[in-house]
């Protein structure tokens, strides 16, 4: 005989505690068989090896109980890395990457084939089948410059800001996406859209991800970031805003920040349909097991 020893039986204990788990997830598994579930993937979970391997499993074990899965990913550290290998400076402005004819072909290159492959590596390696796609495959993604102003602090006057080849989405044709989850797949989707005229635009993943849920008026919109979620002044963690609320707070300052995107992201997807949407830490393991298959979950839930 060669090779490794099977793994030893588990003890009567664990079973028991295994098919407990199994069997408090059974309402869970009722609840969402057959919807659709957007998730965003993104910050520094993806450069771990350990926590993206989980995350595989995961998207992989949602197909296979019965859900729709859907995976909208980013990329921010892998473009600023080919960015320094090529000797191209990157500016910011409000969190978004001012984007020229040079940079937006790096851009593609790295959302659209590096990262892009390796997320939908990551659910293959673990039994389900990913395919890699990026917004400009079948017109899934028709983009728009995006068009921002910002006040001068001295005169107070707003000019309009030029990002170069930074784009908005315009429409999103769900069409590519049925094909897929219809023939037992995974989409999984670099954030890159095309214009009327065929010019190619970077858009920001949170922004896409909020979009195609709303398109595809998903049970859930899973927005995995660095941080918990929405805090308070006192900085505790808010479980739940209704659309009310999240103008509310963000009028009085209690959301702030890159977190203003992000949740607006998410109430914008509300609005079109989705039946909530989730902001929670990506690095905590099996993040995604954790907010569909327990009660209440722990992070900001977006709701009507």
């Amino acid at each position: 005989m060669s090779g490794t020893s099977p793994d030893p039986a588990p003890s009567p204990h664990s079973a028991a505690e295994q098919a407990l788990i199994l069997a408090k997830a059974l309402p869970f598994l009722r609840r969402y068989a057959g919807a659709t579930v957007v998730v965003k993937y993104g910050g520094h979970a993806m450069g771990d090896p350990a926590l993206a391997d989980m995350f595989g499993h995961d998207i992989a074990l949602l197909k296979l109980v019965g859900m729709n899965p859907v995976v909208v990913h980013g990329g921010g550290p892998q473009i600023n890395d080919m960015l320094a290998r090529l000797k191209i400076q990157s500016n910011f402005v409000d969190g978004l990457r001012v984007t020229d004819a040079a940079m937006v072909e790096v851009v593609e290159m790295v959302l659209a084939g590096t990262v892009n492959k390796q997320v939908a590596g990551l659910i293959n390696r673990a039994g389900a089948l990913a395919v890699g796609i990026c917004g400009k495959d079948g017109g899934l993604i028709r983009a728009r410059k995006l068009a921002r102003t910002v006040r001068d602090t001295d005169s107070n006057i707003e000019r309009a800001l030029d990002l170069g080849f930074v784009g908005e989405p315009e429409h999103i044709d769900v069409r590519v996406i049925h094909a897929l989850t219809g023939a037992g797949l995974i989409p999984v989707i670099a954030p890159v859209g095309v214009g009327a005229d065929g010019q190619t635009y970077n858009i920001n993943a949170d922004t896409a991800a909020g979009a195609i849920a709303g398109a595809l008026g998903a049970s859930r919109l899973l927005m995995l970031t660095d941080v918990a979620g929405v805090l308070d002044r006192d900085r505790r963690l808010i479980p739940e805003l209704n659309l009310d609320e999240v103008a509310r707070n963000i009028a009085d300052g209690v959301i702030t920040g890159g977190m203003i995107p992000k949740v607006q992201c998410c109430a914008d997807a509300v609005k079109q349909g989705v039946k909530g949407a989730v902001i929670r830490d990506g690095r905590q393991p099996h993040v995604c097991l954790l907010e569909l298959f327990t009660e209440g979950g722990i992070g900001t839930m977006i709701v009507p």
